[in-house]
């Protein structure tokens, strides 16, 4: 059953909380947040290496359904990740190769059935009845994108969520240097990935970066773990989905004992794999009642 007590968390928050900043706000993300519609039989993306190709051509029967076991971090929809409250979605986008089209599409690895426009008209269909509700839309990666599609691409984005962008409705980050061009785009954001495949690892990390003090504006702290090709070889019973439930109680404790605000150790967006069954939505929400403790105190 899905948990919908938060789908409209932002509206619902208490009126003490309304001047806060939203990069002041503990806000739920979702790593990777299209990887549930990954295309088992599409092409690897570009960046992948002549080895890894090779190999994929010669031993498809066990690569795919091992790529497609590791590099889905998701199993909800858009439309269910925003009914739940994820309001920070992370959106790797590319074009095809030999794609003659000017589609784009969302890639973890490899290629998802859904196209980005077909996904983003879902969200702003979805915002229309929130009405009250934000979403941040971090695009990156843009493998094989050229100018051209780029400014395509955002023309499309322009004319799909037209005055609902920044501060509005949608905080759509563009990391690409294209972005400077246009005011309604904001810049790319920091995003703390620990590449490491423990909770302590990923812990460790992110306490690391919290030493250092937080970035000005909306930052991201990622719960999500990696595996390397070495381990996942090794361990062929594993899958991204067991290694991330067996190191969740270590993570959700860690993210229980966070504050959100402006002090320099405080966090901002909290983002993580599955966030549909590990309820990462309700405890990071929660964290702001932090905030509300401490305006009553001042």
């Amino acid at each position: 059953m899905m948990d919908l007590s938060c789908q409209d968390w932002m509206s619902a928050l208490p009126e003490e909380l309304w001047d806060i900043p939203l990069t002041n706000l503990a806000i739920p993300g979702s790593h990777d947040a299209m990887s549930y519609c990954l295309d088992i039989n599409s092409p690897l993306v570009r960046s992948e290496s002549d080895f890894f190709r090779l190999l994929d051509g010669l031993f498809y029967c066990f690569t795919r359904p091992t790529i497609f076991k590791w590099a889905t971090t998701q199993d909800k929809s858009i439309e269910e990740q925003l009914a739940m409250g994820i309001r920070y979605f992370d959106l790797r986008i590319a074009h095809k190769p030999n794609d003659s089209s000017s589609d784009l599409y969302f890639t973890h690895v490899i290629y998802t059935h859904l196209t980005v426009l077909e996904t983003l008209s879902s969200v702003a269909t979805w915002l229309e009845s929130h009405p009250k509700e934000i979403v941040i839309l971090a695009c990156s990666h843009f493998e094989g994108i050229s100018e051209k599609l780029h400014q395509v691409f955002i023309f499309s984005l322009k004319k799909l969520f037209g005055s609902k962008l920044c501060p509005q409705k949608v905080v759509l980050s563009y990391d690409s240097q294209t972005a400077v061009r246009y005011q309604e785009l904001w810049p790319a954001i920091p995003y703390w990935w620990a590449n490491q495949r423990t909770a302590p690892g990923v812990i460790s990390y992110l306490d690391w970066n919290k030493d250092l003090g937080r970035p000005d504006g909306f930052f991201v702290s990622g719960l999500n773990l990696t595996a390397d090709r070495s381990y996942i070889t090794k361990n062929p019973k594993q899958s991204l989905r067991t290694l991330t439930f067996s190191n969740w109680e270590c993570l959700r404790k860690w993210v229980e004992e966070q504050k959100p605000g402006s002090d320099p150790k405080s966090l901002n967006i909290i983002a993580g794999d599955f966030v549909g069954p590990l309820r990462l939505c309700s405890l990071v929400i929660a964290l702001n009642q932090k905030l509300l403790r401490k305006n009553t105190f001042r």
